[in-house]
């Protein structure tokens, strides 16, 4: 539709997840009519983040050592990992400030259709992990959906046989939500996690 170069940007952003057709072609007219210096700081950023970036040597999580801050803190509890599908996982559950252990991430989650298989993520990297008996419980905290539960069933039987805890993170009604807007598998789950109150 345009010219050489905006197309190109146009088209680059395009392939970037969750940007479709209108949002690249209003990105890169942005882009267009920043100052210079604000492009320059995009560029510099792109280009560290791809420099300076790696996944943890331990874990898969992002981080500019060897090791993320979480590997590296002596005050995580080594005997608990929580088992993620992808970064942006341990963020959220850190935002929670609940959760004191340590974390893997598998780098995604079964999806046959995608031709993603058990070998195509660090679960191998996991096993190896588990292999010195330091960990002593794993929570499987993979997405509730089709994929995720693939996953954490798949994952739970290779775990149970290994004398673990094995936990998967409850999932049910969320907060503000209303019971006659949710679907049949969520409502089931809230039913299986309720919880008794004392007064």
């Amino acid at each position: 539709m345009y010219e050489g170069a905006v197309q190109d940007l146009i088209d680059e952003l395009g392939r970037l997840p969750g940007v479709g057709p209108k949002s690249a072609q209003r990105i890169a007219f942005h882009v267009l009519a920043a100052d210079p210096a604000d492009v320059r700081r995009l560029v510099d950023a792109l280009t560290e983040v791809k420099a300076r970036v790696r996944f943890c040597a331990v874990c898969g999580n992002v981080a500019q050592e060897e090791q993320c801050r979480i590997c590296r803190d002596p005050r995580r509890q080594a005997s608990v990992i929580c088992v993620v599908e992808e970064p942006k996982d341990v963020v959220a559950i850190e935002r929670t400030r609940e959760f004191r252990g340590r974390y893997h991430v598998l780098g995604g989650a079964i999806n046959p259709i995608a031709g993603v298989g058990p070998d195509d993520l660090r679960i191998k990297d996991l096993m190896t992990r588990l292999a010195d008996g330091t960990v002593t419980e794993v929570i499987l905290a993979t997405d509730p959906n089709v994929e995720g539960e693939a996953t954490a069933t798949y994952l739970a039987r290779l775990l149970v046989p290994m004398g673990l805890t094995v936990s998967r993170l409850a999932s049910g009604l969320p907060v503000g939500g209303d019971l006659e807007y949710a679907d049949e598998v969520t409502l089931g789950r809230a039913f299986e996690g309720r919880r008794r109150i004392n007064a």
